[in-house]
């Protein structure tokens, strides 16, 4: 029997909101966290009995106008209101497409390994890393592997001290594979992933349970390298138009900060095969 994703997407974000965020008083005693069906139904200008049937699997073909009245009742933002469309089937970039090639063509590598002064790597929706520079290599040297940004920041005895900011990671690890799962919620990569980290991750268990979606973002980067110290990077991320699913993400450090220089330092260290072997190695 096919999975209700809808319907859990749509109980998690009306759990996630209260009466106040959405100028509704609050009446009564109430039994369940968030709104109730009620209510989000009054909002979207939906029949409630139609609604309570979306949420129940009874009903799985909403109209793209009733998907953006809900989007517009539950507050959601542009990632998660094309992540609702997709998971409706109603999405213009559909779905059963989170196949990612895992062969990242020559010319990408080779445009990679241009970018000797700072890490570039490609990856898939699923944050598997597919290929990666020299310096993106060395920046992943704590992991083994650095193969899966998710299963490192989660299960890698390295991403608590290499992600100073491991909550907002672990956030932001989770979002972007709720965001993968709107293109193909059955697929085995991506199952036998979520299995994984649910199976032994606590904290990955509570916020998949949130059904938070996000993209990827431009926001800072603070990492802790064993070998150069601290790290402050911005990033950029570039869709790969001739494979569907692969991301370019670059990052950067402020010319002549101490970001910078220590990048360079990480640079000279892999080169010369000084870098600290990690701690997770042979466990």
């Amino acid at each position: 029997m096919d999975d209700n994703h809808l319907g859990e997407f749509l109980r998690a974000r009306r759990a996630g909101l209260r009466p106040q965020d959405v100028n509704m008083a609050s009446h009564g005693v109430r039994r369940v966290a968030g709104l109730r069906r009620e209510e989000v139904a009054v909002l979207a200008g939906v029949n409630a009995d139609y609604y309570t049937r979306l949420e129940q699997g009874r009903e799985r073909h909403p109209s793209p106008q009733v998907l953006d009245a809900l989007g517009r009742a539950l507050l959601l933002d542009a990632d998660a209101r094309a992540h609702l469309h997709r998971l409706a089937g109603v999405s213009p970039d559909g779905r059963g497409c989170l196949h990612t090639s895992e062969q990242v063509s020559p010319a990408l590598r080779q445009l990679m390994d241009g970018y000797a002064h700072t890490p570039a790597f490609v990856m898939s929706r699923t944050l598997d890393l597919l290929a990666a520079n020299a310096l993106a290599d060395a920046l992943y040297a704590p992991f083994t592997p650095a193969d899966n940004l998710a299963r490192m920041t989660f299960l890698d005895p390295a991403g608590r001290q290499f992600y100073q900011d491991w909550d907002r990671a672990a956030q932001a690890a989770v979002a972007n594979l709720r965001q993968a799962s709107g293109f193909d919620p059955e697929h085995p990569r991506l199952r036998h992933l979520v299995d994984t980290l649910t199976g032994h991750s606590t904290e990955f268990r509570r916020l998949w349970a949130q059904h938070t979606v996000r993209g990827k973002t431009q926001d800072a980067k603070r990492l802790l390298h064993p070998d150069v110290g601290p790290l402050s990077l911005t990033y950029q991320s570039f869709d790969v138009r001739d494979a569907p699913g692969q991301q370019l993400v670059i990052y950067h450090a402020e010319p002549g900060s101490p970001s910078a220089h220590a990048l360079a330092l990480l640079g000279t260290l892999h080169a010369s095969g000084k870098l600290t072997p990690s701690r997770s190695a042979g466990q």
